[in-house]
């Protein structure tokens, strides 16, 4: 992985973001909310064909911690995301969130449609459009009720769904894991287990903190996008379901809606072969070409 670099955004904050691989660019917006980029890792294998570019979100991983929490704030982080596209110099880019990250990107979308080539949403949060995430979730955990870690990773997924913030919510998040993943096996461990080093509290509780979605204006947005959108949810994820998924992809009018058999939260971990398929397919018919597309380095 490359060195960490750093660009300065709107209000003089310090951010940093590494770049990994080679190919085309391919923004990578991370979730958490607060977890720092490392967690991505090279999503599967997909930096064989692709330059990713994976920022940690400010007051997170290597990121200055700001004078203003507020600017935590998910619509308030788009500014973050425009900052960083042109201190690459694209004029276009394709960009990928995954989780809250895919809130930050239906936001980003949003508000500079004429800056994107091709939205991939990786099991996305859907909260920055006001659209539920878990339909169908309770349906989901009923089917690995013969796992042997189910009744105590079910019980504390009861405890961090009442939560009344991260915080209260942390000490429970590694036994709530297992249904996470699609298969807990050692890799997936090692994962989870990273979460609290990688992840701060403070973007956490301030990521949706005060946020109310505009939502018939951002689904005439999204609504009018011109670029193509991957979204590709989970099997077995619990947010956003694969039900969840499929009632979203009415927002879009140009929409892939693909759902990765056995897959948790972390698609790329599941079936790294699976995943970069259907994400290197979906950016290939986004054709990132012509001026504005070569990363500036």
């Amino acid at each position: 992985m490359d060195a960490m670099e750093f660009f300065t955004s709107y209000d003089g904050t310090a951010l940093a973001y590494r770049t990994v691989g080679d190919g085309p660019p391919l923004l990578c917006l991370p979730g958490g909310p607060g977890r720092a980029a490392e967690y991505l890792g090279d999503l599967g294998g997909l930096a064989a064909t692709r330059t990713l570019i994976l920022p940690d979100t400010r007051g997170s991983g290597a990121s200055a911690t700001p004078a203003d929490p507020t600017t935590y704030r998910v619509d308030r982080l788009v500014d973050d995301v425009e900052a960083l596209r042109r201190h690459l110099g694209l004029d276009r880019l394709d960009l990928l969130g995954h989780s809250a990250g895919g809130s930050l990107a239906l936001l980003y979308a949003a508000a500079h449609p004429d800056r994107l080539t091709g939205l991939a949403l990786v099991t996305p949060s859907f909260a920055a459009v006001g659209l539920a995430s878990d339909t169908g979730a309770e349906e989901v955990i009923a089917t690995r009720a013969a796992e042997p870690w189910h009744a105590g990773a079910v019980a504390a997924y009861r405890r961090v769904k009442s939560a009344r913030s991260f915080a209260e919510a942390a000490p429970h998040r590694l036994a709530f894991e297992p249904l996470m993943y699609g298969r807990w096996d050692a890799a997936a461990r090692a994962h989870a287990a990273a979460d609290p080093a990688q992840r701060s509290l403070p973007v956490s509780e301030h990521y949706y903190a005060g946020y109310t979605p505009e939502t018939e204006r951002l689904r005439a947005r999204l609504g009018a996008l011109t670029c193509p959108v991957l979204l590709l949810a989970g099997e077995l994820d619990l947010w956003p379901t694969a039900a969840s998924a499929a009632a979203a992809a009415s927002l879009f009018p140009d929409v892939t809606l693909a759902v990765q058999p056995g897959a948790g939260h972390y698609p790329w971990l599941d079936d790294p072969a699976a995943f970069t398929t259907t994400v290197e397919t979906f950016l290939r018919g986004s054709a990132v070409t012509g001026a504005g597309s070569s990363l500036r380095r």
